[in-house]
């Protein structure tokens, strides 16, 4: 009872600092009480049949069989709610984990991904089709990230430990839509919510700040419409994502600057003081980050290369790669950005790209999305039509074909091979197969003019 009482009280509201007026939208009531009749209407099956899969419906009857109530829940509901299609099905039950798996059992069902029982959920397995099914549950204790739950049959209870009100709604499988906090209220005005008082969620788990804004950026009809109190409490909340880990940042964060409004909601982020606890400089160059998001419109850029602003050398990337652990494409990308952005791009600079590109078969792909990304980035617009109408070529020549015209050491070949590829693109890869095997003798004697170079200059 206690943490009902805190989930639904209504906190006292203080004045916002005034710079931040400009975000108010003073409309939102924090004493939010799950309402008696949640039930607020019944969907068409044309509205939301498509869910019915056979796997579907073979786990369905199961529930069915054993007198278990199942409902659709979350995204997936509020995605059916606005005329989507959902990418993920997940399901709340009145079941427990183990009366899911002693049924499951009986009727034949896989479940996989067994880690997941400890947090309520089981995953079945029906013909190549995984489904989460989670146990209604309640948060009896949090610490900023992780929660101790207890299962529950109340389904207003599990709605109410949801983040936000929009995410608290669930779907019978008769087409009921169940709403314990307005979430439909909300979804129609598109105005994001949390689920009672924000502080108080964000305490819960202080990765919900940029859950926030993610779904900020999916559903808001313009960009600078949040409600005072939240940014309040995401500003005095803040310094708590310190204990939420880089990859969980970044995940949402990525998806945050690939969603609409990005660069606005980057921008209140940082006006919020969250950039220390982001891996970002205490103070990022905004001005900069300013300049890039202009020059850049109509461009996609990618989520890392928006954030290569801010930043001002290659210790500030290496800081935020360190905080939040990216992948060797992000990571890379990003060290690529910081090294190249002050080069200016001639000719004889494209030219040499595109040997580098051809030189590494294997990373083509990502090595001219590098490239696009910094023409992007400079607003080169010109040169970037150019690369993104080219289409990186087969070398033809193989080390084989090298070895068979006698050289046989492996190392020298490997060089030979790109020196050829250097006269190709001299030639604008123009020259067949024969005339750059003839090169060979050439691109012997350059390299050995060199080794006798270097040695004679040591």
């Amino acid at each position: 009872m206690k943490y009902l009482f805190q989930l639904f009280s209504l906190r006292p509201h203080r004045p916002y600092p005034s710079r931040f007026l400009s975000f108010v939208n003073p409309v939102i009531n924090y004493n939010l009480k799950p309402r008696s009749t949640p039930a607020i209407m019944k969907l068409e099956n044309s509205q939301y049949g498509f869910i019915f899969s056979p796997q579907l419906t073979t786990v369905l009857q199961v529930f069915d069989k054993y007198k278990y109530e199942i409902r659709l829940c979350g995204g997936a509901v509020r995605d059916i709610l606005l005329g989507k299609t959902p990418t993920d099905l997940d399901f709340a039950t009145t079941a427990t984990p183990d009366e899911m798996v002693e049924m499951m059992a009986k009727e034949n069902i896989r479940i996989v991904n067994k880690g997941g029982l400890k947090h309520g959920t089981v995953t079945s397995h029906v013909d190549g089709v995984n489904f989460e099914l989670t146990t209604l549950r309640i948060d009896v204790v949090t610490d900023g990230r992780h929660a101790d739950v207890e299962y529950t049959k109340d389904w207003a209870l599990d709605a109410g430990r949801r983040d936000l009100t929009v995410n608290s709604m669930f779907l019978g499988m008769d087409g009921t839509v169940y709403d314990y906090f307005n979430g439909y209220e909300d979804l129609k005005k598109r105005q994001i919510r949390f689920v009672g008082d924000p502080k108080l969620r964000i305490t819960e788990d202080y990765l919900r700040i940029l859950r926030y804004f993610r779904f900020y950026g999916c559903l808001a009809t313009a960009p600078n419409l949040h409600d005072e109190y939240i940014l309040e409490a995401i500003q005095e909340k803040g310094s708590g994502l310190k204990q939420i880990s880089g990859e969980r940042i970044w995940s949402e964060l990525h998806k945050i600057l690939e969603g609409n409004y990005g660069p606005d909601i980057m921008r209140t982020i940082l006006k919020l003081g969250l950039s220390p606890y982001i891996g970002l400089p205490e103070k990022p160059n905004v001005d900069e980050f300013d300049k890039v998001i202009n020059r850049t419109k109509g461009l996609k850029l990618q989520p890392i290369t928006m954030l290569i602003p801010f930043l001002k050398d290659v210790h500030d990337m290496n800081e935020l790669n360190n905080r939040l652990k990216f992948r060797v494409f992000d990571r890379d990308l990003g060290l690529f950005l910081i090294h190249s952005r002050d080069e200016k791009w001639t000719p004889d600079t494209i030219k040499m790209n595109k040997i580098k590109i051809i030189q590494n078969p294997t990373k083509q792909g990502v090595m001219k999305e590098y490239i696009e990304q910094l023409l992007k980035y400079n607003n080169d617009r010109t040169i970037l039509e150019e690369f993104e109408k080219w289409t990186p070529l087969k070398f033809p020549i193989t080390g084989n074909m090298i070895k068979n015209h006698g050289v046989k050491d492996g190392k020298k070949i490997g060089i030979i091979l790109r020196k050829l590829i250097e006269y190709w693109a001299d030639d604008d890869f123009q020259t067949d197969i024969e005339e750059l095997l003839n090169l060979i003798p050439k691109a012997e004697d350059e390299l050995c003019h060199s080794f006798k170079t270097s040695k004679k200059n040591t």
